[in-house]
């Protein structure tokens, strides 16, 4: 079942994707979802290792700008209990 969410972006990135998505034949919603889908199916720890292909780097403007949260107190806790278990 698909769900809908509304997601902000600049207005230059969003016309890039419109013209690379359209180019590949691709409405942006599935072309978003393709990017999700790789992210949350690879191996990496956190974004930052996250591979970026080259042509979302082409749709993209200059370097990938990465804006999160902290962390909080109760996720730093859980993962040095976590890491502490692990080992």
């Amino acid at each position: 079942m698909d769900a809908k969410i509304t997601l902000s972006f600049r207005a230059d990135i969003i016309q890039k994707a419109k013209e690379y998505a359209e180019n590949q034949g691709l409405s942006l919603s599935r072309l978003t979802e393709i990017l999700l889908n790789r992210l949350i199916k690879s191996e990496s720890k956190n974004i930052e290792d996250f591979r970026v292909s080259d042509w979302v780097m082409m749709a993209a403007d200059g370097e990938a700008e990465y804006i999160s949260r902290p962390k909080t107190n109760k996720t730093l806790r859980k993962e040095f209990h976590e890491s502490k278990h692990s080992s």
